[in-house]
Formats: C-alpha cells, sequence, structure tokens
C-alpha cells in the first residue's frame, strides 16, 4: 500500500468524522432555531390577541354599552373580538389557528376538543403554571401549539357567567340558559391556544442543512484535492524519484545522475543527504574497481 493510499484513507476517515459531527451539531441547531422561531410567531399571535382583548375592553365595549341593553352584541365580549382578528389573518395563513377553548363555554363554538381538554387539565391541576408549550401531529402536519391559561380573575366576569339569573336578559335570549354559567371566581375555565405549523419552517431548515453540507463537502473535497496535490509534489515524487537513483547505483550504474535539490525544507535536506551518500558509494565502488 502506498503512501498517497495511506494518507487518503487516513485523510477519508478524518473527514468522514468531521462531516458527521458537523453535521450532527448543525442539524440540531438548525432545528431548534426554525422552533425558536416558530414558537416566536406563536407568541406574536397571542400577544396580538391579547391586544385585542384588552382594546374591546377599554374601547369598545363602552361604545356600544347602550346598544347591547337592548341586543347582546357579540362584539363587545374580548374573545369574539380576539377570535374575528385571527379569523383575518387566516384568510392568508389558513394553517395558523387562535382558539379560546373552554370547558363550559357560552358559544359552543368554543368548547374544548379532547386534546384542548387536556391542556386545560394541565392548567387546572398545576394552577402555578402560566403557559405551555408543546408540539401535536394535526391533519396539515406537525404543529407547535402556545397555550396560556384563561381564569376568572375579574368579578365582572361573573354577571355573564355566574348565576342563569343574574345574566343579561339579551345574552340568555341569543345563547340560552344551557351553557357558559356557574363559573367561579379563580377557576381556570379554559385555555387560550395558538397552533402555528412547523412544516415551513421545518423545510426551511432542512434545506440551510443541505446546503451547509454541501458546502462543507465542497471545502473538504477540496481541502483533499490540495493535499494530494501538495503531497504528489513535495514527497511522493521527490522520494520516488530518488528510489529510482538508488535502485540504478545499487544495481551497477555508476552514472546514474544525482538527485536536484531545491529550497530548504526537510525533503531538501534529505535529498542532500541522499546524494552525499550516493557519492560516497559511488568512490568507494571506484576504489574497489582500482
Amino acid at each position: 500500500m502506498g503512501l498517497k493510499t495511506k494518507f487518503n484513507i487516513a485523510l477519508c476517515l478524518v473527514m468522514a468524522l468531521a462531516m458527521g459531527a458537523t453535521g450532527y451539531i448543525s442539524y440540531r441547531m438548525l432545528q431548534e432555531n426554525a422552533r425558536q422561531e416558530i414558537l416566536h410567531t406563536a407568541g406574536i399571535m397571542m400577544e396580538s390577541a391579547m391586544a385585542i382583548r384588552a382594546y374591546t375592553v377599554s374601547e369598545v365595549r363602552p361604545l356600544l354599552a347602550v346598544q347591547s341593553k337592548r341586543n347582546f352584541l357579540p362584539q363587545t365580549v374580548p374573545a369574539y373580538a380576539a377570535m374575528r382578528n385571527i379569523v383575518g389573518l387566516r384568510k392568508r395563513y389558513p394553517e395558523y389557528t387562535y382558539k379560546e377553548a373552554t370547558l363550559n363555554p357560552t358559544n359552543p363554538a368554543d368548547r374544548a376538543t379532547d386534546w384542548e381538554t387536556t391542556v386545560i387539565e394541565h392548567f387546572r391541576n398545576n394552577p402555578e403554571s402560566d403557559e405551555l408549550v408543546g408540539e401535536r401531529l394535526g391533519a396539515a402536519g406537525p404543529s407547535l401549539y402556545l397555550s396560556r391559561p384563561i381564569q376568572v380573575n375579574d368579578p365582572s366576569c361573573l354577571v355573564c357567567h355566574g348565576a342563569v339569573e343574574d345574566a343579561p336578559e339579551t345574552m340568555v335570549a341569543k345563547y340560552g340558559t344551557a351553557n357558559g354559567f356557574g363559573w367561579s371566581l379563580g377557576e381556570i375555565v379554559g385555555a387560550q391556544i395558538v397552533n402555528v405549523p412547523m412544516s415551513i419552517s421545518l423545510e426551511r431548515a432542512q434545506s440551510a442543512f443541505q446546503t451547509f453540507m454541501l458546502l462543507i463537502a465542497g471545502v473538504f473535497a477540496a481541502l483533499a484535492l490540495t493535499l494530494n496535490i501538495l503531497l504528489h509534489r513535495i514527497v511522493v515524487r521527490p522520494v520516488t524519484k530518488m528510489s529510482n537513483i538508488a535502485h540504478d547505483v545499487s544495481t551497477g550504474n555508476l552514472d546514474a545522475p544525482e538527485f536536484e535539490t531545491n529550497g530548504k525544507d526537510e525533503i531538501a535536506s534529505l535529498a542532500e543527504s541522499f546524494n552525499r551518500m550516493r557519492r560516497s558509494l559511488v568512490n568507494a565502488m571506484n576504489l574497489l574497481e582500482k
């Protein structure tokens, strides 16, 4: 096995290990960055919903207070306003969802599904928890959800959701008396849940990973080619030439030329020593012939 072959085997092993380690670390980093990007988007959606809720309570509800006495207006309900805001967003981004899932909602459309109930139960069993992040597989692919508990902290909420007889007549006329009542102060009755698709960000991360690995492979290939060229010119070719000269001299060809040296590196030093040895050998053989 030649020197170049041994060198390339060792080089390939090192590069394979380097690419494996680089690929593993970069893949994990890109996947984590994609997840953080998705979580950031979910956080923006959640804060947007909270801002709409606050705006509805502070500015919209007072303006419609008189009309609400004659006819129940869902536009005065913070959850309704937040949902309508997300409905507009979903016209362009249908995979993004927001829901104020409730165990016992006034509007049946807000009733929690099985997996949403699991999220709500988490908050009810862990009242100190103020946020829950998780992943789930839906019809549109994997998604990340960000959820926060809906807790009855304002006594004014019980006007509509406490006892049936205390609820506004206009609301009872619109939704009936079967749902949305019996809440108590401090109770966690639901959860705000934002769903953000993961496929787009993960595909971007995968594409970036593939591009990065192709670049790394290209750099390693160029490095291997450069090292092989340098190995051949600096080491293999001079050593091969010296070996041929030594073979000629050892078989009696005393007219074999000396090895031409250039530079002051280790190979040049070896060549000078080789030439001195060759001259000494030729002189010794000439003396023997006399």
